[in-house]
C-alpha cells in the first residue's frame, strides 16, 4: 500500500527524475541522479527505502533553471536527501545529487580517511562540470545559477568548493583537547590514523562558479580555524543540530559560523539532532538503520521537513534569482 505523504506530493507540480553516471577519469565513476521541472504527470517509483511520486525520464520544462547540488554526509547516497531535492525542483530548480565513491551505505571503504576528505569537493566540481558541459538535459542548465547543499561531512564538501581550505592538523588539536571527541573516535574506528597531512591551499579545488550554500549539522568544521573560511564568498545558510552527539556544535557549526567572513543564516530548530536533516524515515528504514531514524520526544521530522525544504527553497531562491 501507497503511504498517504506519497499521494499528496502527487497533487503538487509535475517533477522529473533521471539517473545517470558522471565519468571521473583516472577514478571510479560517479552515480548521480536529478531531479527537475518537467511536463508529464508523475507516478509513484521506489528510491532505495523511499517512495516518490515523479515522472521518470519526462520531459523537462522549457527555459535555462537554476541548479542546485546536493553532497551527502558519510554512509548516506544519492537519495539521501531526495524530499529536499524535489521540493526545489517543485519550485522550479533543477537538482543533483550524487553519490561520494567508497563513502556510502553500500561502499565505506574510504571512510574516514585523508583520501576521502580529499577527493570529496574534487568530486563535487567534476559533477558540476558536468552536468553543465556534457550531460543530455544540460541546455536547460544556467550554469551563473548555481548553489550547493550539504549535511555532515556534505557540508565539509561544499564549503571547500566554495573556497574552505582545511587543515587537518587540528584533527590531532581536537583529540589532544578533547580525546573522547566523537570524531577522533570516528577516525580510530575507521582507518586507525589521522589524516594530519593538508595538501597546500593552492592544491584545493575552488569554483566561483557557487552563488549560494547551504549546510546542516556541519561535520570537520574545526578544519577551518580561524581563517580556513575567508574565501567563502557565497552567502551562507547555516542549519545547526540543536542535540548534535555527532558533530558536536561547540567545535562544529560554531566555529563554521564565526570563521565566515560574512555572518551566515543561523537556524536551530529545537529537539533536531545530527540526523533530523534526512529524509523522513520509511518503516522498512528505520528497520534496517534504526539509529538514523531515532529523533527527540516531542520532534516530528516529517513535520519538521515542512518548513526546513520550505526555507531552503526560499534561500535558494534570493540567491540564486
Amino acid at each position: 500500500m501507497i503511504p498517504l505523504w506519497v499521494w499528496a506530493f502527487a497533487l503538487q507540480s509535475n517533477v522529473g527524475f533521471v539517473t545517470f553516471t558522471v565519468p571521473d577519469p583516472g577514478h571510479e565513476d560517479i552515480s548521480a541522479a536529478a531531479w527537475y521541472p518537467a511536463i508529464p504527470a508523475g507516478h509513484d517509483t521506489s528510491l532505495g527505502f523511499y517512495h516518490q511520486v515523479v515522472a521518470v525520464g519526462g520531459m523537462m520544462t522549457p527555459g535555462r533553471h537554476p541548479l542546485v547540488l546536493i553532497s551527502h554526509g558519510t554512509g548516506g547516497w544519492l537519495g539521501t536527501h531526495y524530499d529536499t531535492a524535489r521540493e526545489l525542483a517543485d519550485a522550479g530548480f533543477v537538482v543533483v545529487a550524487f553519490t561520494h565513491p567508497h563513502d556510502n551505505s553500500q561502499d565505506p571503504s574510504a571512510t574516514g580517511s585523508r583520501r576521502n576528505l580529499i577527493d570529496r569537493p574534487r568530486q563535487l566540481l567534476r559533477v558540476l562540470d558536468f552536468v553543465i558541459r556534457a550531460w543530455a538535459l544540460r541546455d536547460h542548465v544556467d550554469a551563473s545559477r548555481v548553489g550547493v547543499f550539504g549535511h555532515s561531512l556534505g557540508a565539509y564538501t561544499v564549503l571547500v568548493a566554495a573556497g574552505g581550505v582545511p587543515d587537518f592538523a587540528q584533527l590531532g588539536t581536537l583529540c589532544r583537547v578533547h580525546p573522547m571527541a566523537p570524531e577522533c573516535a570516528f577516525v580510530r574506528e575507521y582507518q586507525g590514523n589521522r589524516p594530519d597531512t593538508t595538501p597546500p591551499p593552492s592544491e584545493w579545488p575552488h569554483d566561483s562558479r557557487i552563488k549560494a550554500v547551504v549546510i546542516a549539522a556541519p561535520a570537520l568544521g574545526f578544519v577551518f580555524g580561524d581563517s580556513g573560511l575567508k574565501h567563502v564568498r557565497a552567502p551562507v545558510s547555516l542549519w545547526v543540530a540543536d542535540q548534535d552527539t555527532m558533530a558536536p556544535r561547540e567545535w562544529n557549526s560554531d566555529v563554521v559560523a564565526r570563521s565566515l567572513p560574512s555572518p551566515p543564516e543561523v537556524h536551530a530548530p529545537q529537539g533536531s539532532n545530527h540526523f533530523s536533516f534526512l529524509a523522513p524515515c520509511t518503516p522498512a528504514l528505520a528497520r534496517a538503520v534504526p539509529f538514523i531514524c531515532m529523533d527527540a520526544d516531542g520532534f516530528d521530522r516529517t513535520a519538521f521537513h515542512e518548513g526546513f525544504d520550505a526555507d531552503v527553497v526560499q534561500f535558494f531562491r534570493e540567491h540564486l534569482r
